[in-house]
């Protein structure tokens, strides 16, 4: 006999079946008319040129707690205000210590040739009492025996911490977290030095100029160091490399230098930049994208991060003047402290999703969805990094096949580090990075005193953020949140 609730069932599954790739087809339909309206605005109203142009050649450098940093701030709410986006608003985080600018830097080579020098003072670092006219000397401690040695003989002189260091060598001396290297700082403190100077890694007049600490150490949470410093230079390898040759061959070698450097200790806290599209469906919850927008001192921090920045501030505007339909609230970060560790994704994450004190998961970590960032220089998006996380690979090859043809075409398994989606991947949420196209080259720029304007490219910037606009849009539009890696994070 013929069982008719067999029939009825089958029936049933077939019709399920049926209206689920029906609405999945309407969806697909949707996905790609929002899509095609995404890159139409991204390609004939962009304001990214406008917008990293100001970002770099009138806010950079970005350095963390600067005046240039809060003006950065400033014009960023304001331009974010302008575009609808009414709650946008600086976050406080901290504490994070004194802000810090250069105001005067002079250095020069008077004898045995005389020509200015490519040279930077480090961050954080105090500045010269007036111009310093003074002899150059090497003193290479790298051991206790070595202090006995240089005693007395440092006081008033520029002090070479190293010899010669061939081009290219990428070490810096600001990587000594030792015991050992504070106390030697505090040798050469008391020694009443002039200043220290080291070759900065980096060829062709390259200077990438770090932050004086004397180790990767804070106290009570305060940036940048534990312990008092003199002033630090950082010289162009090529130079410095002169200096350290003409005082092997015993030819005296005459400096002069004047630096004036400002703190400002009145506001200890930093902030992040945070402003959202309301979504209309499931408002709790969050689809983040993201950017560091402070840099160091050097250059304009434009590849380093003015592009992030511009991306997602870009797609940020086109998800806005579109108006398309989003079912989860999108919102934008853009984070300070990111050049000294991260601090400000760090701060977020354990502010809004975990309990730093229990490492227990906040009541909103389960409304996060993913976190996009943005930081890999200014070339186009080739990929995107998924930390290991299998579950979103189909779902993001599916996303970047309207992107094929612009080069998009990686979903790496890979892990990205030391980027701010990290802070939120420990975490155990999403937290996933755009790869780009020379990557290498921008982290070799990035915090130099060449990363200016000039090394932009516009064209890509404005393309990445019609993905990222995509990616956003998807990831805000799926019925489900995104599915996250399995095990402990």
């Amino acid at each position: 006999m013929h069982d008719w609730r067999v029939t009825v069932a089958g029936l049933a599954l077939v019709t399920l079946a049926a209206n689920r790739l029906q609405t999945a087809q309407r969806s697909d339909l949707s996905d790609a008319a929002a899509i095609r309206q995404i890159r139409q605005e991204a390609a004939e109203r962009s304001q990214l040129t406008s917008t990293v142009g100001t970002l770099t050649d009138l806010y950079g450098p970005r350095l963390t707690g600067s005046p240039n940093m809060k003006a950065a701030a400033d014009y960023v709410i304001d331009k974010l205000k302008g575009w609808g986006l009414e709650d946008a608003r600086p976050e406080l985080w901290g504490p994070f210590g004194p802000g810090w600018s250069n105001d005067r830097f002079l250095a020069l080579a008077v004898s045995p040739l005389s020509f200015p020098l490519v040279a930077y003072p480090k961050a954080w670092t105090p500045g010269t009492t007036g111009e310093v006219h003074a002899e150059a000397v090497v003193a290479r401690i790298e051991r206790d025996g070595d202090f006995e040695t240089y005693r007395g003989k440092l006081r008033d002189k520029f002090v070479l911490t190293t010899p010669l260091r061939p081009i290219g060598d990428s070490r810096s001396d600001s990587d000594d977290a030792s015991v050992f290297a504070r106390r030697r700082m505090e040798f050469f403190v008391n020694e009443g030095v002039a200043a220290l100077l080291e070759p900065g890694p980096g060829r062709s007049g390259a200077v990438v100029a770090g932050d004086g600490r004397v180790a990767r150490s804070f106290a009570a949470g305060m940036y940048p160091w534990p312990d008092p410093v003199p002033p630090q230079v950082v010289v162009a390898n090529e130079h410095f490399n002169w200096m350290a040759r003409s005082l092997e061959k015993g030819v005296p070698v005459i400096l002069e230098m004047s630096i004036a450097n400002t703190y400002y200790p009145a506001e200890p806290n930093s902030f992040n930049i945070i402003a959202e599209i309301r979504g209309d469906e499931q408002p709790d919850q969050v689809v983040m994208i993201g950017a560091h927008i402070d840099s160091t001192h050097l250059g304009s921090g434009a590849v380093d991060n003015a592009a992030g920045s511009a991306v997602v501030l870009e797609a940020m505007r086109i998800l806005k003047a579109t108006r398309l339909k989003m079912r989860r609230t999108v919102r934008l970060a853009l984070w300070t402290g990111s050049e000294q560790g991260l601090l400000g994704s760090r701060a977020y994450v354990t502010d809004h999703f975990l309990n730093p004190s229990t490492l227990q998961a906040r009541p909103s970590h389960s409304t996060l969805s993913a976190y996009f960032d943005v930081d890999d220089g200014t070339g186009p998006f080739h990929g995107i990094y998924v930390q290991g996380n299998q579950a979103v690979v189909p779902i993001f090859e599916q996303w970047i096949a309207p992107f094929i043809a612009t080069g998009m075409t990686r979903v790496s398994l890979e892990s990205r580090a030391g980027k701010d989606h990290v802070s939120f991947d420990v975490a155990g949420l999403n937290g996933f990075h755009f790869m780009q196209e020379g990557a290498d080259r921008a982290d070799q720029l990035g915090k130099s005193n060449f990363d200016l304007y000039d090394l932009l490219d516009p064209d890509a910037l404005v393309q990445n953020a019609a993905i990222v606009a995509s990616f956003a849009y998807r990831a805000a539009n799926r019925p489900e949140p995104l599915p996250r890696k399995t095990g402990p994070p």
